[in-house]
């Protein structure tokens, strides 16, 4: 069964762009535009990795990150944030990654890879 990513971004284009990259390389996808639709999704579809941006509306990325991990059942979803923010690192700082948009699509497969593994094994490349 392919690993199941949550994409949590508002903008459209970055959502398609990421589901594609994903899709392409096996990764099953879905996607939330806010931090509270994010969450019901999680609590529905219990993703293997998350991927976040920080600047959208109804909820800022890291207060979607306090309350996610304020769940015991979820707090073991790594989390890699994706935003046109400047300083992003210091955002979430357990996060797996941080990559500034625009983003190397091969930099978001590595980190996806050595995070959860190849789509469809548990083995980390």
């Amino acid at each position: 069964m392919a690993k199941k990513i949550l994409i949590i971004d508002d903008d459209p284009v970055i959502v398609q762009y990421l589901v594609n990259i994903l899709n392409d390389n096996g990764y099953e996808t879905l996607s939330a535009s806010s931090g509270p639709e994010g969450l019901e999704t999680i609590k529905n579809e219990k993703p293997d990795m998350i991927t976040l941006d920080l600047q959208m509306p109804e909820e800022w990325g890291p207060r979607f990150y306090r309350k996610l991990t304020k769940n015991k059942a979820f707090t073991d979803i790594p989390v890699l944030v994706i935003s046109g923010l400047s300083s992003i690192n210091y955002s979430i700082p357990k996060a797996v990654g941080y990559l500034n948009k625009p983003f190397n699509p091969d930099e978001l497969l590595r980190i996806v890879r050595k995070t959860i593994g190849n789509a469809d094994t548990d083995d980390p490349r």
